[in-house]
């Protein structure tokens, strides 16, 4: 791997997927995971309800036995959602009695974080709900000169290669515009500017992409 690809210089960083995950973030000192849509979304309501949430990998036929050990509820896939069941919709856990521990696969942001808890870091998730919040706890744990790599969980193509996703991006940017403004000194990456650079500019673009873009799309 090139070595600039690790951005070893950098006390903030910003990379994409699960490989980005390990290449920024396996020796961080935590690890910011992105995917508003929808882990990362869903994971703010269910700590809203006061749920414990349980990452886990996607499709994986050892998930209903982690669950179970666990002592916690497992999340199905949104096509199988029935009455009272937990799926990665956030309305599913506004509309459900709160269990104490929820399993909440997902194929690329519970993926990521489950890989990452494996290590030794501290791994957190953010959205657009709670990138202030995540950056203000940031702050208040670790100094100014940590290392905190953010990761943008995107997407996947049928074959199974990344999709980067605008949203997560602007996620991304979110937390590190909250982080720098708590203070933080460490110097940040091309990779991460570019981040905060889209979220400065994600005024001017939301109601562009409402029009043009997301205009008769199902999202979420």
């Amino acid at each position: 791997m090139n070595r600039e690809h690790l951005q070893l210089e950098y006390g903030l960083r910003f990379d994409w997927g699960l490989p980005g995950a390990k290449a920024v973030g396996a020796a961080a000192d935590v690890a910011v995971v992105v995917d508003v849509l929808s882990f990362t979304t869903t994971l703010t309501v269910a700590v809203d309800a006061g749920i414990d949430v349980l990452p886990y990998r996607w499709n994986d036929e050892s998930a209903e036995r982690y669950a179970s050990e666990s002592d916690a509820v497992l999340a199905v896939r949104r096509s199988r959602v029935a009455h009272a069941q937990i799926s990665l919709s956030p309305n599913t856990i506004r509309r459900t009695t709160a269990p104490r521990r929820l399993v909440l696969p997902s194929p690329n942001g519970s993926s990521i974080c489950f890989e990452l808890g494996a290590g030794s870091g501290v791994c957190v998730g953010a959205s657009l709900r709670n990138a202030t919040a995540v950056a203000g706890w940031i702050a208040r744990h670790y100094t100014p000169r940590s290392v905190v790599s953010v990761i943008g969980a995107g997407e996947k193509w049928p074959g199974g290669e990344l999709r980067p996703a605008i949203e997560d991006l602007w996620g991304a940017g979110a937390v590190m515009c909250a982080l720098t403004a708590t203070g933080s000194d460490a110097e940040v990456s091309p990779e991460a500017l570019m981040a905060i650079a889209a979220e400065v500019d994600r005024s001017t673009a939301v109601p562009v992409l409402e029009s043009r873009v997301f205009r008769g799309r199902a999202v979420g």
